[in-house]
Order: C-alpha cells, then sequence, then structure tokens
C-alpha cells in the first residue's frame, strides 16, 4: 500500500513530461506554419550547407583508410592513423606549417585591423555624397576575380614587363624584383588581400558604429572630448563586441590561407615560401590521386581551427566579453 502513493507520483509527472513535450512539438510546428516563407527563404542555404559541409563529413573515414575508388567507402582497407604518421614525419609538414602560420599571422596583423581602421575613417567623414562615393570605389575590388587581380599584379610588377618597372628603368633606376623574390612574396599576398577585401570588410563594423547610441558623441562634445578621444572612448568600445566575434572566427581559418590566390600567384622561384596546406592538397591529394593521405592533412587543419576557435571562445568569456556560443 505505500507503494500506491509513489507510483501515483511517477505516473502524474511522466503524464506532465509527456504533455509538455506534445505542447512543444505543437508550437515548433506553429511557429513553421506562421513563418512558413521564411524558412521557404532560408531553405537554399540550409541544402547547401546539407549537400557542401555536411554530408562530406561522412566521408572523412578515408583519411583512416587506404582508399580507393574501385573498393568505395565502405570496403576500402583500414589503416588507422598511418596517413597522419607519414604527414607529420615528411620534412615538408615543417615548411607547410611554416609557410600557412606566417601569412596567416601577416593577415592578423595587417589584413584584420584594416576594415576596423578604415569604417573609424569612413565614419568620421561628414559630407555624404563623399562618403557614398569612397564607400562605393573601395566595395568594387571584392567582386574582381583572383584570376583577375593576379594578372593586374604582373601587369604591374612583372620585372620584364610590369609598368612599374618600366618606369623605373625610364628613370635610370633598377628593375623591382618582386613576383620572383621570396622575400617580398608574404607582403605581396597580404597587399593584394587587403586592396581586394578591406572595402568590403567595412560593411559590419560600419553597422556596428551605426548602432552606437548618437547621445554618446553628444555629451562627450558637451564634455569637450576631441575627435580622438570620441573615438578611443566611444567608437572602439561600440565595437569591441563585434571585434572580438569576428577574430574568433578569423581564427578559426588560421589554417585557410587561400588556394586559389596563392597558387596563382605561386612560381619556381618562390615555391619553398609559397607552399601551404591548401596547395599541398590539391598538387598531392587531386593530381597525384593520393585521396586518403589529402583528407588526413585536411582533417588536420579542422581540428586545428576547432581547437583554435574554442580557446578563444573561452578566453572571451572569461574576461567577460561577448563570445560565439
Amino acid at each position: 500500500m505505500s507503494m500506491e502513493p509513489s507510483t501515483s507520483a511517477s505516473a502524474a509527472q511522466l503524464e506532465r513530461r509527456t504533455s509538455s513535450k506534445r505542447r512543444a512539438r505543437t508550437r515548433v510546428w506553429v511557429d513553421v506554419k506562421r513563418d512558413r516563407y521564411l524558412y521557404l527563404l532560408a531553405l537554399p542555404g540550409l541544402l547547401f550547407f546539407l549537400v557542401f559541409k555536411y554530408v562530406p563529413i561522412t566521408n572523412l573515414v578515408i583519411a583512416f583508410q587506404d582508399y580507393s575508388p574501385y573498393f568505395g567507402v565502405f570496403q576500402s582497407p583500414w589503416v588507422g592513423f598511418e596517413h597522419f604518421s607519414r604527414f607529420f614525419a615528411n620534412e615538408d609538414f615543417y615548411i607547410l606549417l611554416r609557410n600557412t602560420l606566417a601569412i596567416s599571422f601577416l593577415n592578423l596583423l595587417f589584413f584584420f585591423p584594416a576594415p576596423i581602421i578604415l569604417s573609424i575613417m569612413l565614419n568620421e567623414v561628414r559630407h555624404s555624397i563623399v562618403k557614398r562615393t569612397v564607400q562605393s570605389l573601395i566595395y568594387i575590388p571584392h567582386f574582381l576575380s583572383w584570376v583577375l587581380i593576379s594578372g593586374l599584379t604582373f601587369l604591374m610588377f612583372s620585372q620584364s614587363e610590369g609598368l612599374f618597372n618600366k618606369l623605373l628603368l625610364s628613370m635610370d633606376k633598377e628593375a623591382f624584383d618582386l613576383l620572383t623574390n621570396p622575400s617580398y612574396f608574404w607582403g605581396m599576398l597580404t597587399a593584394q588581400s587587403i586592396w581586394k577585401e578591406v572595402g568590403w570588410g567595412t560593411i559590419i563594423f560600419l553597422a556596428a558604429i551605426a548602432g552606437i547610441d548618437p547621445q554618446l558623441y553628444e555629451a562627450a562634445v558637451m564634455d569637450g572630448a576631441g575627435r580622438m578621444r570620441r573615438i578611443w572612448h566611444i567608437t572602439l568600445p561600440g565595437m569591441r563586441n563585434v571585434i572580438i566575434i569576428l577574430f574568433i572566427l578569423r581564427l578559426g581559418t588560421i589554417m585557410d590561407t587561400g588556394f586559389e590566390q596563392i597558387y596563382l600567384m605561386m612560381n619556381a622561384a618562390v615555391s619553398n615560401v609559397a607552399e601551404v596546406f591548401d596547395t599541398y592538397v590539391y598538387r598531392v591529394g587531386i593530381k597525384q590521386g593520393e585521396f586518403s593521405y589529402s583528407t588526413a592533412i585536411g582533417l588536420f587543419k579542422s581540428v586545428v581551427g576547432v581547437i583554435l576557435v574554442v580557446a578563444a571562445n573561452q578566453i572571451a568569456k572569461r574576461f567577460g566579453q561577448d563570445s560565439l556560443y
């Protein structure tokens, strides 16, 4: 008899949980039906990520196999971590790691803050026509392909045919060797990235600045704060959360340096400083058909990116800043 109240209470709790879950499912379907056009609008993007991002994850198992297209994923023999051991023991690994980290570090040091600085400068322009004209002009390079940009770079800085070197020679100056000098290769890539994407990157930061309360600037002016003090004490703190989140996302792609740009600018003279993980995967995995080996390299890059994102996110939380999750 003493067990009956407990059994009844358990049954009541189970009924409440079931009823709560049923109501939650009903609310979800009601929300979906109400916002069906918004979900339909998001459907192409969801399908893109499903087909090109999530479905390929299932084939990462070939990094642990001696994959053969003849046997397929399910019948190829397993080799464990053999491809990873081979990659880490390869002397090319340290060259690839050096080049990749060097290019990424230069992008973090120079390219990442460039849109922040440019957006602050544009925000200080008071003439609306001048501001919109400058914005339109700096957005244009974003829509140019890397093929076109590499061609323009060659036409401008080629040692024999480049416009810049022809100008130097006409002034009895020595020609400037930019495209085939390994000492300038990393800097040239960084300058190209800044020229192409700095304008487009200002969009997010200008939106963050637009969200700052104008009364803060008015109060600062009343207190006698100059332009630089308003930028330092109002504009930058107002952009801080966006900057931190974008910096965390940038750390997640630190092993991705951009295949197309580097592949187009690479030549035999600079191959020692130009070869990165992306170009190495293309050369070994696609051209030589070592699919398992190249997949292992890609998986290594992804794991490093995830670790950096999680670590940076936890550090941001530790210091009380906004984070990704």
